[in-house]
């Protein structure tokens, strides 16, 4: 199942994304040039605790993290 793309950059906010490199995940922005990965963490419980596994069978994505991958800096 293909989750749907970032529709903009988690830095400057522009919308000029491309995926970048060989792994899954990996964008670049067009923009300021940083490179960014996009991940899945899991879901989280109304009460907080964290529950282990993929996305639901409707394929709603409940959390996202942006992190620096390290490449692209200039």
């Amino acid at each position: 199942m293909a989750h749907a793309p970032p529709f903009y950059c988690p830095y400057c906010g522009d919308e000029d994304l491309r995926p970048f490199g060989e792994k899954h995940g990996d964008w670049r922005c067009g923009a300021c040039r940083r490179v960014f990965t996009l991940r899945f963490v899991g879901l989280a419980r109304p009460d907080g605790t964290a529950v282990t596994g993929d996305a639901p069978a409707g394929g709603s994505v409940a959390g996202i993290v942006a992190e620096v991958d390290g490449l692209g800096r200039t």
